[in-house]
């Protein structure tokens, strides 16, 4: 028999959303920082001075070494011990490895790549596809609307997922997205006509100039351009003042 005076039971919560859970998770999970001013850290973001030396230096060293004396076995070797020597002062200095061991990683990947084909250019082939696989994602978030540099920058921003349900500020994370997306377009566009025409040097040349510095520049301009507009609170002067 139902109890008219019996205190209604507390229905469940809904589940959140699993979009919103995903998209929670990946701002949580990048590695996007923000100074004191409450601006970017570009170079915290990109690992710091010890990050980008991990991620440029040993490819640069390999085509240096490819230019000077025509011997790829050679050029791997002191890129991949370069590759071994950033995780050994990592282990040092105990401070994390992963960044480190991703590089080392990342670098005997080309090195297999390389010395598979017996082919200096090869070296960079796996760095083609890692940007073609970023220049997909980004685009597919952007087709979906939901754009992948408005989860990283919304996160840090205290935004949430909430600028979704405002026009102006999803058209701003949009277009924000196609800035990162251009610097991924524009790694292809200038890299491959060099891959295929056999200019190593230029390619390795570029792919250390398009690395670290051109992203840092993207994520610049993307984070200034998605800036919220800045509200002015105007106070109101006490009639009675004065």
């Amino acid at each position: 028999m139902h109890n008219e005076d019996s205190e209604p039971q507390e229905q469940p919560a809904p589940a959140p959303n699993q979009q919103q859970s995903f998209a929670a998770m990946i701002g949580a999970n990048s590695k996007i920082a923000q100074n004191a001013d409450g601006g970017i850290d570009l170079l915290s973001t990109v690992g710091g001075v010890r990050g980008i030396l991990e991620t440029v230096v040993p490819g640069f060293v390999f085509i240096m070494v490819f230019a000077l004396s025509s011997n790829l076995t050679w050029a791997l070797i002191s890129s991949i011990g370069l590759g071994v020597i950033f995780m050994v002062i990592r282990m040092t200095k105990r401070s994390s490895l992963i960044q480190s061991v991703s590089g080392l990683i990342g670098i005997l990947i080309c090195a297999f790549a390389a010395r598979h084909s017996g082919n200096a250019k090869d070296y960079y082939i796996p760095g083609f596809y890692t940007s073609g696989a970023y220049l997909l994602g980004l685009i597919i978030s952007v087709v979906i609307r939901w754009p992948l540099i408005g989860l990283l920058f919304g996160f840090i921003r205290n935004e949430g997922v909430e600028w979704r349900k405002k026009a102006d500020r999803l058209r701003r994370y949009q277009i924000a997205t196609w800035i990162v997306i251009a610097v991924f377009a524009a790694r292809l566009a200038v890299q491959l006509p060099m891959y295929y025409t056999d200019h190593v040097v230029a390619l390795g040349l570029a792919r250390a100039l398009m690395g670290v510095p051109l992203y840092a520049a993207g994520l610049w301009f993307a984070w200034l351009l998605s800036k919220p507009a800045e509200t002015t609170n105007v106070a109101t002067q006490d009639p009675s003042v004065g």
